[in-house]
Protein backbone atom coordinates (compact mmCIF):
# COMPACT_ATOMS: atom_id res chain seq x y z
CA UNK A 1 0.00 0.00 0.00
CA UNK A 2 2.73 2.17 1.10
CA UNK A 3 4.29 1.84 -3.06
CA UNK A 4 1.37 2.59 -4.17
CA UNK A 5 0.35 5.86 -2.34
CA UNK A 6 3.90 7.21 -2.70
CA UNK A 7 3.20 6.61 -6.92
CA UNK A 8 -0.03 8.53 -6.50
CA UNK A 9 0.67 11.07 -4.84
CA UNK A 10 4.27 11.99 -5.37
CA UNK A 11 5.83 12.69 -9.09
CA UNK A 12 9.27 11.39 -10.29
CA UNK A 13 9.23 9.63 -6.68
CA UNK A 14 12.41 8.04 -7.50
CA UNK A 15 14.28 11.22 -7.64
CA UNK A 16 14.53 11.73 -3.91
CA UNK A 17 17.42 13.71 -4.25
CA UNK A 18 15.45 16.40 -5.44
CA UNK A 19 14.35 18.97 -2.47
CA UNK A 20 10.74 19.45 -3.68
CA UNK A 21 10.21 15.16 -4.09
CA UNK A 22 11.43 15.23 -0.33
CA UNK A 23 8.85 17.75 0.73
CA UNK A 24 6.49 15.78 -1.03
CA UNK A 25 7.48 12.48 1.09
CA UNK A 26 7.49 14.74 4.03
CA UNK A 27 3.99 15.70 3.22
CA UNK A 28 2.79 12.68 2.45
CA UNK A 29 3.48 10.99 5.95
CA UNK A 30 2.80 13.63 7.86
CA UNK A 31 -0.86 13.61 6.81
CA UNK A 32 -0.86 10.24 7.15
CA UNK A 33 0.09 10.39 10.39
CA UNK A 34 -2.61 12.93 10.99
CA UNK A 35 -5.66 11.11 9.60
CA UNK A 36 -4.46 7.97 11.15
CA UNK A 37 -3.26 9.36 14.90
CA UNK A 38 -6.49 11.61 15.25
CA UNK A 39 -8.37 8.42 14.48
CA UNK A 40 -6.61 6.77 17.01
CA UNK A 41 -6.64 9.55 19.47
CA UNK A 42 -10.48 9.74 19.00
CA UNK A 43 -11.03 6.10 19.44
CA UNK A 44 -9.07 5.20 22.49
CA UNK A 45 -10.29 7.81 24.64
CA UNK A 46 -13.94 6.91 24.14
CA UNK A 47 -12.83 3.40 24.76
CA UNK A 48 -10.64 4.17 28.24
CA UNK A 49 -13.47 6.29 29.08
CA UNK A 50 -15.68 3.65 28.85
CA UNK A 51 -13.98 1.11 30.23
CA UNK A 52 -12.07 3.53 32.96
CA UNK A 53 -8.76 2.97 32.22
CA UNK A 54 -6.31 5.06 32.98
CA UNK A 55 -3.89 2.61 30.81
CA UNK A 56 -6.01 3.36 27.41
CA UNK A 57 -6.58 6.90 27.94
CA UNK A 58 -2.52 7.25 27.81
CA UNK A 59 -2.28 5.80 24.95
CA UNK A 60 -4.87 7.58 23.75
CA UNK A 61 -3.47 10.66 24.39
CA UNK A 62 -0.22 9.16 23.59
CA UNK A 63 -1.40 9.21 19.90
CA UNK A 64 -2.71 12.61 20.22
CA UNK A 65 1.27 13.30 20.81
CA UNK A 66 2.07 11.61 17.59
CA UNK A 67 -0.66 13.39 15.43
CA UNK A 68 1.47 16.57 16.65
CA UNK A 69 4.81 14.36 15.76
CA UNK A 70 3.02 14.51 12.17
CA UNK A 71 1.76 17.94 12.24
CA UNK A 72 5.21 19.35 12.87
CA UNK A 73 6.59 16.52 9.78
CA UNK A 74 4.70 18.84 7.39
CA UNK A 75 5.81 21.89 8.55
CA UNK A 76 9.05 20.35 8.42
CA UNK A 77 9.18 19.43 5.20
CA UNK A 78 7.37 22.70 3.95
CA UNK A 79 9.74 25.64 6.65
CA UNK A 80 13.13 23.23 5.62
CA UNK A 81 12.53 23.48 1.83
CA UNK A 82 12.29 27.81 1.56
CA UNK A 83 15.05 29.24 -0.45
CA UNK A 84 18.29 30.78 0.99
CA UNK A 85 17.92 34.32 1.63
CA UNK A 86 19.98 36.75 3.28
CA UNK A 87 19.92 36.00 6.84
CA UNK A 88 20.43 32.39 5.80
CA UNK A 89 22.70 32.00 2.69
CA UNK A 90 23.28 28.07 3.55
CA UNK A 91 19.08 27.84 3.10
CA UNK A 92 16.77 26.56 5.98
CA UNK A 93 17.28 22.60 5.99
CA UNK A 94 18.06 22.40 9.44
CA UNK A 95 14.31 23.31 10.18
CA UNK A 96 13.93 19.79 10.19
CA UNK A 97 16.28 19.03 13.31
CA UNK A 98 14.83 22.18 14.88
CA UNK A 99 11.21 20.51 14.53
CA UNK A 100 12.72 17.05 15.75
CA UNK A 101 13.84 18.70 18.89
CA UNK A 102 10.70 20.45 19.37
CA UNK A 103 8.62 17.10 18.93
CA UNK A 104 11.06 15.50 21.30
CA UNK A 105 9.84 17.95 23.99
CA UNK A 106 6.32 17.45 22.88
CA UNK A 107 6.83 14.10 23.87
CA UNK A 108 7.91 14.41 26.74
CA UNK A 109 5.62 16.60 27.98
CA UNK A 110 2.66 14.24 27.28
CA UNK A 111 4.84 11.66 28.55
CA UNK A 112 5.40 13.29 31.69
CA UNK A 113 1.78 14.42 32.51
CA UNK A 114 0.57 10.90 31.60
CA UNK A 115 2.76 9.51 34.16
CA UNK A 116 1.83 11.60 36.58
CA UNK A 117 -2.40 10.06 36.21
CA UNK A 118 -0.89 7.06 36.32
CA UNK A 119 0.44 7.66 39.25
CA UNK A 120 -2.30 8.61 41.23
CA UNK A 121 -4.35 5.70 39.78
CA UNK A 122 -1.79 3.14 41.90
CA UNK A 123 -2.76 4.80 44.82
CA UNK A 124 -6.51 4.59 43.92
CA UNK A 125 -7.06 2.36 41.79
CA UNK A 126 -10.47 1.94 40.40
CA UNK A 127 -12.34 -0.80 38.57
CA UNK A 128 -11.89 -1.69 34.59
CA UNK A 129 -14.96 -2.99 32.44
CA UNK A 130 -14.22 -5.23 29.82
CA UNK A 131 -15.94 -5.25 26.55
CA UNK A 132 -14.68 -7.96 24.01
CA UNK A 133 -16.02 -5.60 21.53
CA UNK A 134 -13.47 -2.82 22.50
CA UNK A 135 -10.54 -4.91 23.12
CA UNK A 136 -11.07 -6.00 19.33
CA UNK A 137 -11.18 -2.32 18.24
CA UNK A 138 -7.44 -1.64 19.83
CA UNK A 139 -6.45 -4.99 18.70
CA UNK A 140 -7.19 -3.63 15.37
CA UNK A 141 -5.51 0.11 16.02
CA UNK A 142 -2.58 -1.75 16.54
CA UNK A 143 -2.44 -2.93 13.13
CA UNK A 144 -2.85 0.32 12.00
CA UNK A 145 0.31 1.53 14.25
CA UNK A 146 2.56 -1.42 12.66
CA UNK A 147 1.27 -0.33 8.92
CA UNK A 148 2.30 3.76 10.62
CA UNK A 149 5.66 2.42 11.56
CA UNK A 150 6.46 0.72 8.37
CA UNK A 151 5.54 3.51 5.84
CA UNK A 152 7.42 5.80 7.87
CA UNK A 153 10.45 3.79 8.10
CA UNK A 154 10.29 3.08 4.49
CA UNK A 155 9.72 6.63 3.83
CA UNK A 156 12.51 7.77 6.22
CA UNK A 157 15.47 5.73 4.73
CA UNK A 158 14.59 6.71 0.82
CA UNK A 159 14.96 10.20 1.69
CA UNK A 160 16.95 10.12 5.17
CA UNK A 161 15.27 12.25 6.94
CA UNK A 162 15.15 12.03 11.07
CA UNK A 163 11.63 13.44 11.44
CA UNK A 164 10.49 10.37 9.53
CA UNK A 165 12.75 7.82 11.49
CA UNK A 166 12.00 8.93 14.92
CA UNK A 167 7.92 8.76 13.83
CA UNK A 168 8.57 5.09 12.72
CA UNK A 169 10.17 4.32 16.04
CA UNK A 170 7.69 6.26 17.99
CA UNK A 171 4.98 3.96 15.98
CA UNK A 172 6.74 0.45 17.07
CA UNK A 173 6.27 1.79 20.73
CA UNK A 174 2.96 2.35 20.12
CA UNK A 175 2.35 -1.27 18.90
CA UNK A 176 4.20 -2.87 22.22
CA UNK A 177 2.38 0.03 24.50
CA UNK A 178 -0.99 -0.74 23.25
CA UNK A 179 -0.60 -4.31 22.99
CA UNK A 180 0.74 -3.87 26.71
CA UNK A 181 -2.52 -2.28 27.51
CA UNK A 182 -4.64 -4.84 26.19
CA UNK A 183 -2.49 -7.26 28.11
CA UNK A 184 -3.54 -5.55 31.11
CA UNK A 185 -7.13 -5.32 30.51
CA UNK A 186 -7.37 -8.72 30.09
CA UNK A 187 -5.26 -9.44 33.33
CA UNK A 188 -7.52 -7.22 35.58
CA UNK A 189 -10.76 -8.95 34.06
CA UNK A 190 -10.19 -12.42 34.46
CA UNK A 191 -7.52 -12.91 37.29
CA UNK A 192 -8.66 -9.49 39.05
CA UNK A 193 -5.18 -7.97 38.88
CA UNK A 194 -5.70 -4.29 38.75
CA UNK A 195 -2.65 -3.54 37.57
CA UNK A 196 -3.63 -0.55 34.73
CA UNK A 197 -2.12 2.75 37.29
CA UNK A 198 1.27 0.49 36.51
CA UNK A 199 0.67 -0.20 32.73
CA UNK A 200 -0.39 3.10 32.17
CA UNK A 201 3.51 4.38 34.65
CA UNK A 202 5.27 1.90 31.78
CA UNK A 203 3.68 3.80 28.85
CA UNK A 204 4.03 6.78 30.51
CA UNK A 205 7.62 6.06 30.65
CA UNK A 206 8.14 4.96 27.10
CA UNK A 207 6.79 7.64 26.12
CA UNK A 208 9.53 9.82 27.51
CA UNK A 209 12.72 7.86 26.78
CA UNK A 210 11.48 8.49 22.53
CA UNK A 211 11.63 12.03 23.40
CA UNK A 212 14.73 12.01 25.33
CA UNK A 213 16.14 9.56 22.11
CA UNK A 214 14.68 11.76 19.98
CA UNK A 215 16.27 14.70 21.41
CA UNK A 216 19.63 13.68 21.78
CA UNK A 217 19.98 12.17 18.44
CA UNK A 218 18.86 15.96 16.46
CA UNK A 219 20.56 17.66 19.72
CA UNK A 220 24.12 15.86 18.28
CA UNK A 221 23.57 16.89 14.59
CA UNK A 222 22.63 20.55 15.59
CA UNK A 223 25.74 20.73 17.39
CA UNK A 224 27.93 19.38 15.03
CA UNK A 225 28.45 15.61 14.82
CA UNK A 226 31.05 13.96 12.58
CA UNK A 227 30.09 13.02 9.27
CA UNK A 228 29.14 9.60 8.24
CA UNK A 229 32.03 7.03 7.39
CA UNK A 230 30.16 6.25 4.54
CA UNK A 231 30.36 9.98 3.39
CA UNK A 232 34.26 10.58 4.20
CA UNK A 233 34.83 7.02 2.75
CA UNK A 234 32.87 8.72 -0.57
CA UNK A 235 34.64 11.67 -0.42
CA UNK A 236 38.46 10.60 -0.07
CA UNK A 237 37.52 7.28 -2.78
CA UNK A 238 36.24 10.44 -5.43
CA UNK A 239 39.55 12.69 -4.48
CA UNK A 240 42.35 10.37 -4.65
CA UNK A 241 40.78 8.76 -7.51
CA UNK A 242 42.56 11.10 -9.49
CA UNK A 243 45.90 10.93 -11.07
CA UNK A 244 47.01 14.54 -10.29
CA UNK A 245 45.79 14.51 -6.44
CA UNK A 246 48.40 12.60 -4.40
CA UNK A 247 46.93 13.16 -1.15
CA UNK A 248 44.35 14.45 0.99
CA UNK A 249 43.84 15.98 4.25
CA UNK A 250 41.76 18.56 6.31
CA UNK A 251 38.22 17.49 5.45
CA UNK A 252 35.80 18.97 6.77
CA UNK A 253 31.89 18.14 6.44
CA UNK A 254 29.23 20.64 7.25
CA UNK A 255 25.54 19.63 7.40
CA UNK A 256 22.78 22.07 7.00
CA UNK A 257 19.95 19.64 6.50
CA UNK A 258 19.62 16.92 4.52
CA UNK A 259 20.81 17.42 1.38
CA UNK A 260 22.80 20.47 2.03
CA UNK A 261 26.11 19.22 2.54
CA UNK A 262 29.00 21.64 2.92
CA UNK A 263 32.48 20.64 2.25
CA UNK A 264 36.40 21.66 2.39
CA UNK A 265 39.20 19.72 1.88
CA UNK A 266 43.15 20.20 1.11
CA UNK A 267 44.51 18.15 -2.01
CA UNK A 268 48.17 17.58 -2.24
CA UNK A 269 49.69 18.06 -6.08
CA UNK A 270 53.16 17.91 -7.43
CA UNK A 271 54.18 21.27 -7.47
CA UNK A 272 55.71 20.57 -10.53
CA UNK A 273 52.32 20.19 -12.29
CA UNK A 274 50.86 22.81 -14.30
CA UNK A 275 48.54 25.43 -12.48
CA UNK A 276 46.36 25.48 -14.68
CA UNK A 277 45.74 22.49 -15.71
CA UNK A 278 45.40 21.06 -11.72
CA UNK A 279 42.54 23.82 -11.46
CA UNK A 280 40.80 22.56 -14.15
CA UNK A 281 40.69 19.00 -12.50
CA UNK A 282 40.00 20.52 -8.68
CA UNK A 283 36.64 22.17 -10.61
CA UNK A 284 36.17 19.30 -12.05
CA UNK A 285 36.17 16.92 -8.73
CA UNK A 286 33.90 19.75 -7.01
CA UNK A 287 31.48 19.46 -9.98
CA UNK A 288 31.38 15.51 -9.80
CA UNK A 289 31.11 15.88 -5.40
CA UNK A 290 27.78 17.92 -5.88
CA UNK A 291 26.38 15.97 -8.91
CA UNK A 292 26.94 11.90 -7.18
CA UNK A 293 26.92 13.07 -3.63
CA UNK A 294 25.43 16.64 -3.41
CA UNK A 295 28.09 17.93 -1.46
CA UNK A 296 28.99 21.68 -2.10
CA UNK A 297 33.51 20.93 -2.27
CA UNK A 298 35.81 23.77 -2.27
CA UNK A 299 39.31 22.16 -2.78
CA UNK A 300 42.37 23.79 -1.44
CA UNK A 301 45.77 22.52 -3.83
CA UNK A 302 48.58 22.04 -1.35
CA UNK A 303 51.61 21.63 -3.72
CA UNK A 304 54.39 18.85 -2.15
CA UNK A 305 57.50 18.22 -3.32
CA UNK A 306 58.17 14.83 -4.95
CA UNK A 307 61.42 14.73 -6.63
CA UNK A 308 64.08 15.02 -3.44
CA UNK A 309 64.89 11.81 -2.18
CA UNK A 310 66.18 13.85 0.99
CA UNK A 311 62.44 15.35 1.96
CA UNK A 312 60.97 12.07 0.60
CA UNK A 313 63.28 10.14 2.94
CA UNK A 314 62.62 12.87 6.12
CA UNK A 315 58.89 12.49 5.29
CA UNK A 316 59.00 8.57 5.55
CA UNK A 317 60.90 8.50 8.66
CA UNK A 318 58.96 10.82 10.28
CA UNK A 319 55.79 8.71 9.41
CA UNK A 320 56.83 5.45 10.47
CA UNK A 321 58.08 7.35 13.97
CA UNK A 322 54.00 8.31 13.77
CA UNK A 323 52.97 5.11 13.06
CA UNK A 324 54.22 3.21 15.51
CA UNK A 325 52.83 5.50 17.88
CA UNK A 326 48.87 4.78 16.81
CA UNK A 327 47.03 5.93 14.02
CA UNK A 328 47.86 9.24 13.43
CA UNK A 329 48.97 10.94 9.95
CA UNK A 330 50.78 13.91 8.89
CA UNK A 331 50.48 16.72 6.30
CA UNK A 332 52.27 19.54 4.61
CA UNK A 333 55.85 18.19 5.50
CA UNK A 334 58.33 20.25 4.67
CA UNK A 335 62.33 20.31 5.89
CA UNK A 336 64.97 23.13 6.61
CA UNK A 337 68.47 21.13 6.02
CA UNK A 338 71.10 23.38 8.15
CA UNK A 339 74.90 23.24 9.57
CA UNK A 340 73.26 22.44 12.99
CA UNK A 341 69.65 21.74 13.06
CA UNK A 342 67.53 19.92 10.50
CA UNK A 343 64.44 21.48 10.81
CA UNK A 344 61.61 18.70 9.71
CA UNK A 345 58.14 21.00 10.03
CA UNK A 346 54.89 19.29 9.08
CA UNK A 347 51.24 19.17 10.62
CA UNK A 348 50.06 15.98 12.92
CA UNK A 349 46.37 14.82 12.76
CA UNK A 350 44.92 13.80 15.99
CA UNK A 351 41.31 12.76 17.12
CA UNK A 352 39.33 15.71 18.30
CA UNK A 353 39.03 13.71 21.85
CA UNK A 354 42.74 13.97 22.46
CA UNK A 355 43.30 15.74 25.97
CA UNK A 356 45.60 18.55 25.81
CA UNK A 357 48.11 16.33 28.56
CA UNK A 358 47.79 13.85 26.01
CA UNK A 359 48.47 15.38 22.83
CA UNK A 360 51.81 17.25 24.79
CA UNK A 361 53.11 13.53 25.61
CA UNK A 362 52.54 12.18 21.64
CA UNK A 363 55.10 15.37 20.64
CA UNK A 364 57.21 14.36 23.00
CA UNK A 365 57.26 10.98 22.15
CA UNK A 366 57.87 11.90 18.39
CA UNK A 367 60.95 14.53 19.37
CA UNK A 368 62.89 11.79 21.40
CA UNK A 369 62.35 9.43 18.49
CA UNK A 370 63.82 11.76 15.99
CA UNK A 371 66.37 12.88 18.26
CA UNK A 372 67.57 9.38 18.77
CA UNK A 373 68.09 8.95 15.11
CA UNK A 374 69.89 12.20 14.47
CA UNK A 375 70.86 14.73 17.45
CA UNK A 376 70.19 17.51 14.45
CA UNK A 377 66.94 16.86 14.21
CA UNK A 378 64.02 19.27 15.03
CA UNK A 379 60.47 18.67 15.12
CA UNK A 380 58.25 21.41 14.36
CA UNK A 381 54.67 20.11 14.75
CA UNK A 382 51.66 21.65 14.68
CA UNK A 383 48.87 19.38 15.71
CA UNK A 384 45.26 19.27 13.26
CA UNK A 385 42.03 18.20 14.58
CA UNK A 386 40.29 15.34 12.98
CA UNK A 387 36.81 16.13 12.08
CA UNK A 388 35.80 12.65 10.32
CA UNK A 389 36.69 10.75 13.48
CA UNK A 390 33.66 9.36 15.02
CA UNK A 391 35.99 8.39 18.46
Amino acid sequence: MTGLLIKLFIPDHKNTADKFVRERYGTLSGVLGIICNLILFAVKLIIGTIMGSIAITSDAFNNLSDMGTSVMSVISAKMSNRRPDADHPFGHGRFEYISSLIISFLIMLVGFELFKSSLSKIFAPEPISMRPVLIIILALSILIKFWMFLYNRKMGALIDSKVLKAAASDSLNDVFATSAVIASSLLGHFLGLNIDGYIGCVVSVLIIVVGIRLAIDTVNVLLGSAPSAEMVSNMEALLTKSPFVLGIHDLIIHDYGPGRLFASVHAEVSDKENVTVIHEEMDALEQEALREYGVELVIHMDPIATDSEILNSARELVLGIVKSLGDYSIHDFRMTDGENRVNLIFDLVVPCSMGKKERDELLSLIRGALKEVDEKYAAVIQIDNDYTART
